[in-house]
């Protein structure tokens, strides 16, 4: 009797290993499912976006008008040259709207990029701050992570920054790791009357700089700042920040034909 109980509980053993195995391997599958689906999402809407793009000169570009009438949100459009970040900017209510939210209004694990809510709209601030979701395979801000490497940071500075009524060339200066709570980087209002401090600030922690740049920029009568800024993994809570001189395009914006 007693071997054929213990006979009895190895196979209940066997059984219940057997059964957990089935259900790590079927909740593997289903994360692996459910994570093509988040980044294919991302890529759709990308997609969509990058079609109405506005142009900044007269090549058959699209307007900030379509944009605005699928969502009257967006108040941008960011570009990092030689990356895949090229994605329209939107600003909600608070740092939270856009945070899960698309372009469309739906909820999305991507969500959207999106500009400080302390931030002015128009982008006249001396100091304007971006975030958007690190993503695998360059998603949304994904592809800041290419700064981190000294080669690339010190070969690739340029993109733009468009909005409804002009844009601005932008100039890749510093590249930063921080911690999430940093005031310094993540208080966007501290800088706007002398952004000296950010500048001392970004001279002593910074990962790489173009020193040159950010002299040109503290020589300036009116100096604009953006920083884009993403999740990073090197310790709890890192962000990578990359932070750009705006200068002014000469080319006006177009508005439709």
């Amino acid at each position: 009797m007693s071997r054929w109980i213990l006979k009895a509980a190895n196979s209940l053993v066997s059984l219940f290993v057997a059964l957990c195995l089935c259900l790590a391997g079927a909740y593997a599958a289903y994360a692996l499912w459910d994570n093509s689906r988040i980044y294919a999402s991302a890529q759709n809407v990308q997609a969509d976006m990058v079609k109405l793009k506005p142009a900044v000169e007269e090549d058959g570009g699209a307007s900030f008008e379509e944009l605005m009438a699928i969502n009257s949100d967006v108040c941008a459009w960011v570009t990092l040259d030689n990356t895949k970040i090229d994605h329209p900017v939107l600003q909600g209510s608070t740092n939270l709207t856009y945070i899960n939210t698309d372009v469309y209004g739906n909820f999305a694990l991507a969500g959207s990029i999106f500009l400080d809510t302390r931030n002015e709209r128009d982008f006249s601030d001396a100091y304007s701050l971006l975030y958007g979701h690190h993503m695998e395979n360059s998603g949304m801000f994904g592809d800041l992570d290419l700064y981190k490497d000294e080669a690339f940071f010190q070969e690739n500075t340029t993109g733009t920054l468009i909005l409804p009524d002009r844009a601005y060339n932008l100039e890749i200066f510093a590249c930063l790791l921080v911690k999430a709570g940093e005031d310094e980087i993540f208080d966007p209002e501290r800088w706007q009357d002398d952004i000296s401090g950010l500048v001392s600030y970004v001279k002593e922690n910074s990962l790489y700089l173009h020193g040159d740049t950010m002299e040109a920029l503290l020589q300036s009568e009116q100096p604009q700042i953006l920083a884009l800024s993403t999740c990073s993994t090197e310790f709890t809570d890192a962000r990578t920040i990359i932070l750009a001189a705006m200068d002014t395009y000469q080319a006006a914006v177009q508005e439709g034909k």
